[in-house]
């Protein structure tokens, strides 16, 4: 897979998204604590925009009555009829086994590692002062 410069680290504080257009096509990246993931702004059931659904968390019940919240900010809602997926994975609440949001391999690369190629020109001293969020597709 070919990658893909999609912003400066500086716009993706924590517990933001962004849309980003790779190839003409939308990609959702997300930054969960520091982490982040990528998935296809397509809803695998049918097309909604997960860069619009709403970010929470897992509801888990040991027993009726007995609530646990966890992963907060982990688990987008496609704003058209709730399908939840796993922003870390891409699998769906509903039918994990089954459904799921495309994933793209996401990383945090230094500046000075993406202006180094394969050819030998004249150089100049330059110094690079941001990181950014590189995406394979």
């Amino acid at each position: 897979m070919a990658k893909h410069v999609v912003a400066p680290l500086r716009e993706f504080p924590a517990g933001s998204r962004k849309l980003v257009e790779v190839k003409g096509r939308p990609i959702v990246v997300f930054n969960i604590k520091g982490e982040f993931f990528a998935l296809a702004n397509r809803c695998p059931h049918q097309g909604g925009s997960l860069f619009h659904g709403r970010l929470g968390g897992l509801v888990e019940a040991s027993a009726p009555g007995c609530y646990r919240y966890s992963r907060r900010g982990e688990i987008v809602r496609c704003p058209w009829h709730g399908w939840e997926f796993d922003v870390r994975t891409g699998k769906s609440w509903c039918e994990p086994q089954r459904v799921r949001a495309r994933q793209f391999p996401v990383s945090v690369a230094p500046g000075s590692a993406l202006v180094e190629g394969p050819y030998v020109a004249e150089t100049f001293s330059v110094r690079v002062e941001d990181d950014y969020v590189v995406l394979e597709a």
